[in-house]
């Protein structure tokens, strides 16, 4: 029997801010000792206050205008009650009857466009970190990341596949770094997904088994499967779990209730507790927090600080350049790439403009430039980067220094190979080209005669190649050049190379 998967999300995000969400602690992802970031505040002890970090409100607003998002003028936090070791107070500050955010929504494409509905986007405090030494009958607890600053939001179940799921979770990863308000790290924790999955039988002549209505929609029982910290994890813990619903239900049995973990050594979700009612949190406001009233001031000046988004780059990019869809993808995935993408076509712009030539000229010659310094970029350049992971200020080559390299390739001045050797040696030590070309010995060979003589060289020593070329062989001719290519360890003029053979071996 075919069972019809409904999928709904809720996703953590540590923001990016300086300190922690009610204390001056640092907030740092990074840090690598416990329990160094923390004090009275954070760590509860009697008689201290919290006191709301601004910036915070501040960043969740601005990521639930991003996802078009109602947002609430007055606000106010509440108590969440439960107990956790890693949780100082016994109770996490958090928002339940009046979220930030509320009734947004992120459209997805994963072959088809689909609306994905965002129920709510809310602020709270992390909690703490526990650590399970191996072997050991005990837990310790690190409380650095404890009061840290997250930000929940809440999809509908309008997901119904494990592909659809990975495809939002990477969007909103996307947007969040756009927006500058998380470095959404899944590795790191900066970003943690939970996954709501039921199953439901598509032949509604079978009987529902436990199903649940939400907003009018029928739903099978509910699963839960906790602290998801992979987009590989996301789907691979979907797909595992529709599958073993799905053996459930082909049984004759029930689906329980439940949260499930998941074992990314076995890539199996595993029981960790029965829910068959909704836990009671005996929500109430914090009584040491006063309530937050937005004027719509405030409102719009928050609306102005957001960028330009990945789906509006996409289009952009379309329209403004002549590169290819998976260049352009490739802009749009990795926005500092993107940015620097811009800035070497700004300035190869200049250099065209420079040139004083006619407007359609001037116009054909940009295009070429762009899909020169697109491909060096995606390709050579994207190379180097991977190879050296290298990131931010440790990347030394300027916009200028290399659109002045895409220059020379244009030009002629320099060959594809020597191109490939000036761009490590800037890679490695910021230099610019021209500085690299006279320090190595670089600069092409352009002299007529000094080519003739070392393709005639050439010439003598393939008499094979040449007779296949007499004959017809084009192949032979491309021999030839790469050999006297070779010769000049690149420093020829592959075109002039070209030339030079033809009329020479036109004599022979």
């Amino acid at each position: 029997m075919d069972y019809q998967p409904t999928i709904g999300l809720e996703i953590h995000i540590e923001l990016k801010t300086n300190s922690k969400m009610f204390c001056t602690c640092r907030n740092d992802p990074d840090v690598k000792h416990p329990n160094v970031n923390i004090c009275p505040i954070c760590m509860s002890h009697p008689g201290t206050l919290p006191v709301i970090n601004k910036r915070a409100i501040e960043l969740v607003i601005k990521t639930a205008l991003a996802f078009n998002c109602q947002i609430q003028k007055n606000i106010h936090f509440e108590r969440k009650n439960y107990f956790y070791p890693d949780l100082p107070k016994g109770y996490q500050i958090s928002q339940y009857v009046a979220p930030i955010g509320k009734n947004g929504y992120l459209e997805i494409s994963n072959g088809e466009p689909k609306r994905i509905r965002i129920e709510r986007v809310h602020l709270e405090e992390d909690t703490g970190k526990l650590i399970h030494p191996e072997g050991k009958d005990y837990s310790l607890v690190d409380f650095n990341r404890a009061g840290i600053p997250l930000m929940e939001l809440v999809t509908e179940p309008d997901l119904s596949s494990a592909q659809e799921a990975r495809k939002f979770v990477q969007e909103l990863q996307l947007i969040l770094k756009y927006l500058g308000v998380s470095e959404a790290n899944m590795e790191k924790g900066e970003m943690r997904a939970e996954v709501n999955i039921s199953l439901l039988p598509q032949n509604k002549k079978v009987p529902l088994i436990h199903t649940a209505k939400i907003k009018n929609k029928k739903l099978g029982t509910k699963v839960e499967i906790k602290n998801l910290n992979s987009l590989r994890a996301v789907e691979r813990a979907i797909k595992y779990e529709i599958k073993r619903q799905n053996e459930v239900l082909e049984r004759g049995e029930k689906v329980v209730q439940e949260t499930r973990g998941w074992d990314e050594k076995k890539e199996i979700t595993l029981s960790q507790r029965e829910k068959e009612e909704a836990y009671d949190y005996r929500y109430f406001p914090e009584p040491d927090l006063p309530p937050l009233n937005f004027n719509e001031e405030f409102l719009q000046q928050i609306k102005s600080e957001i960028p330009e988004l990945p789906l509006g780059r996409k289009e952009r990019f379309k329209k403004e350049y002549s590169v290819s869809t998976k260049e352009i993808e490739l802009y749009v995935s990795q926005k500092d790439l993107g940015e620097y993408f811009e800035k070497v076509i700004s300035e190869l712009s200049n250099w065209v403009k420079a040139k004083k030539l006619e407007k359609k000229t001037s116009e054909g010659e940009f295009k070429k430039l762009v899909k020169l310094a697109s491909n060096y970029i995606s390709t050579d350049l994207q190379g180097l980067l991977r190879e050296t992971k290298v990131t931010g200020e440790d990347f030394l080559i300027t916009p200028e220094n290399f659109a002045e390299f895409v220059s020379m390739i244009y030009t002629g001045e320099i060959s594809s190979k020597i191109a490939k050797i000036i761009l490590k040696e800037m890679f490695g030590t910021g230099a610019d080209p021209s500085q690299i070309i006279e320090e190595k010995g670089l600069r092409q060979i352009t002299d007529e005669r000094e080519l003739e003589k070392i393709i005639k060289s050439v010439i003598d020593k393939n008499s094979s190649p040449v007779e296949d070329y007499k004959k017809g062989k084009e192949a032979a001719l491309q021999f030839l050049v790469g050999q006297v290519m070779s010769r000049t360890k690149g420093k020829a003029n592959p075109e002039k190379v070209n030339k030079i053979l033809k009329k020479l071996l036109g004599k022979i």
